[in-house]
């Protein structure tokens, strides 16, 4: 097989829809838009989420969580990790970060 002998799927490729170009077309005058209104004109299409003048959905919803700058960011320890300490040795966050804790 070469390059030149490669065909594409069948039904994968469509022709361009020509419209506006007379009745016998099936898509001359109006181009398949249908009579009058908004969407029958250049341009015209309602933005994303507009729901015909109702308050939209987003709208009514409320705007909800933040960030705390002051929270506390904890970081995961394993058992598993903190049975490399001897028994009885106190464990503080230092001793944490130089023997046990993770890259991440």
């Amino acid at each position: 097989m070469k390059l030149h002998e490669l065909k594409p799927a069948e039904g994968s490729r469509f022709a361009r829809k020509r419209v506006g170009r007379g009745y016998g077309s099936g898509l001359g005058k109006t181009s398949g838009r249908g009579q009058k209104g908004q969407k029958s004109r250049s341009g015209g299409r309602v933005r994303l989420g507009f729901e015909g003048g109702q308050m939209p959905l987003l709208q009514k919803l409320p705007k909800k969580g933040f960030k705390n700058p002051t929270r506390k960011i904890y970081t995961i320890v394993n058992v598993e990790k903190l049975s490399q300490f001897e028994n009885g040795t106190e464990i503080t966050p230092e001793l944490l970060l130089q023997n046990v804790s993770s890259a991440n």
